[in-house]
């Protein structure tokens, strides 16, 4: 039996705010933006690429706007990732190695499989990682 996730929780403050940096910051597809009434809505943004997705919260989850850190979205070149973001505006560190139990700054053509990436906050503050993995078979 497989065991996939589906869906992370991000806390946010402004949906219109969070749905512009996601969709057209990051290029995630709008999948759901449905107002069940005037305090709750729903809306799931998904990846490129991705199986996964995430749902903007409002006071859904146990967290505050800009606690979530550690979601990872995992791409096949993180040099090309770091570029993009630089150039839609998303304030993104600079590229970094995780290298004995420490980041430290990647040297230029250095090999990044699984351990080059690059850190970044959405509006809220909550914080992501972008990490260069090989293609998985």
């Amino acid at each position: 039996m497989d065991w996939k996730i589906e869906v992370v929780t991000i806390p946010v403050s402004d949906f219109d705010r969070a749905i512009d940096f996601y969709a057209q910051k990051l290029g995630f597809a709008l999948d759901i933006d449905h107002r069940v009434n005037e305090e709750v809505r729903l809306v799931q943004l998904t990846p490129p690429g991705s199986s996964c997705s995430i749902h903007l919260g409002i006071r859904t989850v146990d967290m505050e706007p800009g606690d979530l850190d550690g979601v990872f979205l995992v791409v096949s070149d993180v040099r090309a990732a770091h570029a993009q973001l630089i150039d839609k505006g998303v304030d993104a560190g600079e590229i970094l190695v995780f290298d004995d139990g420490a980041y430290r700054p990647a040297r230029e053509g250095e090999e990044l499989d699984l351990f080059g990436c690059v850190f970044f906050r959405d509006p809220d503050g909550n914080r992501w990682c972008v990490q260069q993995v090989p293609p998985r078979g």
